[in-house]
């Protein structure tokens, strides 16, 4: 019995893998007739400023602001590029540790029953220091995973 998916969630952060995820989970959603949530977690441990100081609510309003603008850009990319309605797609923003965000709280809150997320965002200093999101939501999802590795047109492998 072939699985079917209602409702796709898909983490973006201004990375190629994570938009790479999108255009798949795009291809798999109009396959399965879908909705795709697009979320992009902001880490609250970025607000804490230089010498331990909280940055100011302008900075964060500012940082929030930019992120909806980011996801708007990308839905309305998105949608053009696959004739897909306002109902077919959705942006989310959200405050948090990225890998509980993605892999628990946004799943159970919104109801998707698969998740489709880039290799991985960061480089292998960064995924020593602070770990994969990645791997993390692999083994604690509380839905399928599914970790896009290769481009949509050629089916290469990512650098």
């Amino acid at each position: 019995m072939l699985q079917e998916y209602n409702n796709i969630l898909v983490p973006v952060d201004g990375s190629k893998e994570a938009e790479l995820a999108l255009q798949k989970a795009v291809q798999v959603a109009k396959l399965n007739k879908a909705h795709v949530d697009i979320l992009n977690v902001l880490d609250t441990k970025q607000f804490i400023g230089g010498y331990g100081g909280m940055l100011s609510g302008d900075a964060i309003y500012q940082i929030s602001e930019d992120a909806q603008d980011y996801l708007s850009n990308l839905a309305d990319e998105i949608r053009s590029k696959n004739d897909l309605s306002e109902d077919d797609l959705s942006i989310h923003v959200r405050f948090g540790n990225p890998k509980t965000v993605i892999s628990v709280d946004f799943p159970r809150d919104h109801k998707n029953d698969l998740i489709m997320i880039g290799a991985t965002g960061l480089n292998a200093v960064e995924r020593v220091l602070v770990g994969s999101v990645t791997e993390y939501v692999n083994q604690h999802a509380l839905c399928d995973v599914l970790i896009v590795k290769t481009d949509i047109d050629n089916k290469t492998p990512k650098k």
